[in-house]
């Protein structure tokens, strides 16, 4: 998915409240691996009430070589176009389930500003990784719009992104625990 005016479609607060809304009743557990965003979802995550349970852990990888050491991302893919890409995405992603108890995983990558060496400014690249294979994927082209509003575009895009996989990992506690004692 490429989202050309991010700002219209994604905010903070409405990605946290899908989000909420899809965790609900569940005991889904939630790694992120963020490297533009350096931290910025799992502290979101660990300061909401709703959200914090179910956060498992968060790795801050901005060096390249921290997303090779901690995650496993492979080193031809950061190579390439200074690890922004959707394979280092997917790596960060993988990386930080393979690495947790989590259920799901978000890994983003992305340049934030300012343009160096010719780089798109407001690309990000995010994925998001189910244990059960479940697996997403999201181009975002945010645009110059300042490197605060890209990081929390980049963020609000983030809990979005994990709002629909948990919608599709849903098992409610409540099922989970059915069928026991009659």
């Amino acid at each position: 998915m490429i989202i050309a005016e991010a700002a219209a479609m994604h905010d903070i607060e409405t990605g946290r409240r899908a989000l909420v809304a899809a965790l609900r009743k569940t005991e889904l557990r939630i790694a992120v691996a963020e490297s533009c965003t350096g931290g910025q979802l799992a502290a979101l995550l660990a300061r909401d009430i709703d959200l914090g349970p179910h956060l498992d852990r968060g790795f801050i990888v901005y060096s390249a070589n921290s997303k090779h050491e901690l995650l496993g991302v492979a080193s031809d893919d950061i190579e390439r176009c200074e690890a922004v890409n959707p394979e280092v995405a997917e790596g960060l992603a993988r990386g930080a389930l393979a690495r947790s108890d989590a259920d799901l995983a978000i890994g983003i990558t992305g340049f934030c500003g300012p343009q160096q060496d010719g780089e798109e400014v407001g690309l990000v690249y995010l994925a998001c990784a189910g244990r059960a294979g479940a697996f997403r994927t999201q181009e975002c082209h945010f645009g110059a719009i300042g490197r605060e509003r890209v990081l929390d575009t980049a963020v609000a895009a983030g809990l979005s992104l994990l709002a629909d996989l948990a919608r599709d990992l849903r098992v409610p506690v409540f099922a989970a625990n059915a069928g026991g004692d009659k």
